[in-house]
């Protein structure tokens, strides 16, 4: 209530046209922006290759894409803003979402899982926490509280479900949402991370949600060969789709694009993840 909640703060020190922006443009659905990008697998398949023979452990896309994010939130505090009733907010802590499909079938169901990140953590600590969270809703009898809550709304008639959400919306639009809703609901998060590639999917744009406060949505889509210059010469290069929608009402565009070269060169290079972050920029 008057611009306080128990997952962001207000950000009041910005220019008037960033300021009613969020009023002209109320949704997230018209407020997206779309970028993509096909991120070079070599880099990645080199650094895996490498720490499996030195003793590092098994990586993956998912462990690294994920870390880059994090880094990049934390590097870019300005990133981790979210819109909510026309005011900008910083949010306290880095989220990461995802979706954890209980087996490899079309009948299986499937949860969503939310981590929280400081931006200090190493690659492997990002590692530890992505493995141990699938590991903890892979099971078909697993149970975590995103599934608990949405088993209480839905299992009520259609019409209580729609007044149920109404005033879970009321309360969200108003910061009267109790943190105990806030933290298991994946809409509430940094960045949505959605890996098609672990289905031999293409990635896709995939829109934000207007519930919640999700800011970025990061697409994986499965790997190919396609034609790149290299040396002046044309060449077959291992590429791997990567979408990414924004919302452009928190951060000027230049911010945006000055990240993104930032996150490609970490993908690039991904050891450079293996360091911790020992101080986090101040975000202005």
């Amino acid at each position: 209530m008057f611009g306080f909640r128990p997952d962001g703060k207000i950000v009041k020190d910005i220019d008037p046209i960033q300021r009613i922006v969020p009023h002209i443009m109320r949704h997230r659905h018209d407020s997206q922006n779309y970028t993509g990008i096909d991120l070079p697998c070599e880099p990645m398949d080199a650094f895996i290759k490498d720490e499996i023979a030195n003793g590092g452990g098994s990586y993956n896309y998912m462990h690294i894409i994920i870390a880059g994010i994090v880094r990049i939130m934390a590097l870019y505090p300005r990133l981790n803003r979210f819109i909510m009733n026309g005011r900008i907010y910083k949010r306290n802590s880095i989220n990461i979402s995802f979706v954890v499909k209980k087996g490899m079938t079309a009948d299986a169901a499937e949860t969503t899982v939310k981590l929280d990140f400081t931006g200090h953590e190493t690659l492997a600590d990002i590692r530890e926490k992505i493995n141990a969270a699938i590991i903890a809703n892979s099971n078909l009898n697993a149970d975590n509280g995103t599934d608990k809550l949405a088993r209480i709304i839905t299992c009520t008639p259609n019409m209580i479900i729609a007044m149920l959400v109404g005033i879970i919306r009321f309360l969200d639009k108003h910061g009267l949402l109790p943190m105990s809703i806030i933290k298991v609901s994946p809409f509430h998060t940094t960045a949505f991370v959605t890996n098609l590639k672990s289905i031999k999917g293409p990635s896709i744009f995939h829109h934000l949600y207007d519930f919640g406060n999700t800011g970025v949505f990061f697409s994986m889509g499965k790997e190919s060969m396609i034609p790149v210059v290299e040396g002046g010469k044309v060449v077959a290069g291992k590429r791997m789709p990567f979408q990414i929608v924004t919302d452009e009402r928190f951060c000027d565009g230049f911010y945006f694009v000055s990240a993104l070269k930032v996150l490609k060169d970490l993908y690039s290079n991904p050891s450079q993840l293996k360091e911790p972050l020992k101080t986090l920029p101040v975000e202005v």
